[in-house]
Order: structure tokens, then sequence, then C-alpha cells
């Protein structure tokens, strides 16, 4: 039986190449963003069903857990990509900034989650949720000031170590991978150079490097509350 998998932020970067990668392994996928249906990185097919919509509101989790279950029949996993980055002083972040961190960063982790996580205990047979968080919440690094958004991608690490412990009897296995710099649109207008010199490698990681973390953790079996770093060595230290 094939097995159906919900991926957020799917619209391009990682997202996008999540979708691509799930598909060619045979996978029934559910791509969601606020204008997925309007993407030019996704590939039509019977097993892909897109759902716009903001995934900070319960309303799109809703919708696209109900999508899943209406076409495919099962939620047998979850990647939790979307996500929203930026970088100010600590003292310049607004109450607007927050509010929109905690929108997409948190709430967008635990409607969709809690919805995916009912599905799999209905069913019985397990399941995997990846999220995709930062390096940067393990180790700053000085003159990258994301002290606010690295508040909300530290909070899904530790609620990530909390529901592997308690899904853990349901086989239901909770992962994270944290990359460093990406090369993604997200930095299209970024000096490489300078991106380069956040990691110890001196390099930048290409999409599909974070998808091959997704797809090790989405498919190994005895594997729960990992931290799976991808930033070239930069969650280490100093360097």
């Amino acid at each position: 039986m094939q097995k159906t998998i919900i991926i957020t932020g799917s619209s391009q970067g990682i997202g996008a190449a999540a979708v691509r990668t799930f598909l060619d392994r045979g996978y029934n996928v559910v791509a969601t963003s606020r204008n997925v249906t309007t993407s030019k990185e996704l590939p039509a097919s019977p097993r892909l069903v897109l759902v716009d919509g903001d995934i900070g509101q319960i309303a799109t989790a809703v919708n696209v857990t109900e999508a899943a279950i209406e076409k495919f029949g099962t939620i047998d996993a979850l990647v939790n990509n979307a996500g929203i980055f930026f970088t100010k002083r600590f003292i310049d972040y607004t109450p607007e900034d927050f509010k929109h961190l905690v929108s997409t960063n948190l709430e967008g982790f635990i409607y969709i989650t809690q919805l995916a996580i009912q599905q799999m205990l209905l069913q019985k047979k397990g399941g995997s949720i990846v999220s995709i968080t930062a390096a940067l919440a393990d180790n700053p690094i000085s003159g990258v000031n994301g002290s606010i958004p690295m508040l909300t991608k530290g909070g899904i690490n530790s609620i990530t170590r909390s529901l592997a412990i308690e899904y853990a009897q349901d086989k239901i296995r909770m992962n994270i991978v944290a990359p460093g710099v990406v090369d993604t649109p997200l930095h299209e207008n970024d000096s490489k150079d300078y991106l380069k010199t956040l990691s110890p490698m001196g390099s930048i990681s290409k999409s599909q490097e974070i998808v091959d973390a997704i797809i090790y953790l989405t498919e190994a079996p005895h594997v729960t509350g990992e931290v799976l770093h991808v930033d070239g060595g930069s969650h280490i230290g100093k360097w």
C-alpha cells in the first residue's frame, strides 16, 4: 500500500524539492503553502494534491488533513517545512514580527501535527513526523542576529523531544533536520561569499541535501527524537 505524506511550505526551495523526491519514491503527497497551486516547481501527478492556505491557521491544517484522507485514505508521514526567518537586533523586533513568527513557525507546527498524530493513532500503524528547524538554534553565530526566530525554532526542537517520548509506544517517530545556510530563494539577494563564511566547511547546502536527510529520518524505523544537522559543522561551536 502506498504511503501518504503531507509536506508544508511546498511551493519552492526545500519543500518543492521534497515533493518531487517523495513522488519519485512512490509516495502520495499532499503539498501545502499559501500559493502552492500556482507553483511552477511542482509536477502534475495523480498522486499529488495541492492545498492553498496559511499553515498558521487551524482551518488550513484541517483542510490539508481532510484532503489527504479523502484522496488517499491515510496519513503516514508529515514534513513540517513551512517556516520564516529574518534577522534584526533583538531590540528591533516588533510585536508584529513576533506574532508573525509564532503563527508560521509554532502554530504552523502545532495544528497540523496534532491532526496528523490523531490520524496516525486511529490507523495504529505508527508514522513519521520530520520538522525543519535551524542550526542557529543550537549555536548562534556572531553577526547573525536571529534571536526571536530562534526562540521559535528552539521551541520546535524541545517539543519534538517531548513528543518522541510521548508517542514512542505508538511507533510515531518525531525527528528534526537542522540546516545551516541552504541555497534557496530565501538567500537569492545575499552574497554567496558571505554565506560561505557561516559554516566551518565554507560551503552552502543544496535543497536536495536537506531532502536527503528528511528521507532518511522519514524511513528510519528506529530513529526518534533526533536532531540531524546539515550545516557544514556550524552547530559544533566557534570556528
